[in-house]
């Protein structure tokens, strides 16, 4: 099946229509929010570029652009954590999408070993540099057991 994306051509053809014409950046993507689709947790924050999108329109399970390793990324192909999407949502004016999601495996969505990639809280009101806080459960599994001794993918 191929899947194409029309051109964006008018205001009212990108906001009010129901053509697909997403607006990727200048670097060739479109930001991606995940959440899980029972309890509606965010679960991650990644990017698509066109071949991403149409593999997760296609397959139905969540492709990314990893912009650290310069290459499309099947979530799950290595850990087994496959993103089954339920439903894809994109924004007034197609800048960006919001995947809801089943996540298989352990459930988690975090190469940290987490099962959100949001699992820090930043401290509110308090004074700059104050410590993030922890919350959740914990790990739901062992990233090293996973993926070996790799090298943490994100660049810092």
């Amino acid at each position: 099946m191929m899947i194409s994306f029309h051109p964006r051509s008018t205001v009212e053809q990108v906001e009010e229509g129901t053509q697909l014409a997403p607006k990727f950046d200048v670097n060739g993507v479109i930001p991606v929010v995940t959440t899980d689709i029972t309890t509606g947790e965010v679960l991650m924050h990644a990017y698509m570029n066109e071949e991403a999108l149409r593999h997760t329109i296609s397959i139905g399970e969540a492709h990314y652009w990893s912009r650290s390793r310069k290459q499309l990324w099947h979530k799950g192909a290595t850990s087994g954590l496959v993103q089954y999407v339920e439903e894809m949502r994109i924004d007034d004016d197609q800048d960006c999408v919001w995947l809801r999601v089943r996540a298989g495996g352990a459930g988690a969505s975090c190469h940290v070993g987490y099962r959100s990639c949001f699992y820090r809280s930043v401290p509110l009101r308090t004074e700059a540099g104050s410590a993030l806080v922890f919350v959740g459960d914990g790990k739901v599994f062992d990233p090293v057991a996973v993926y070996g001794n790799a090298p943490n993918p994100t660049q810092l």
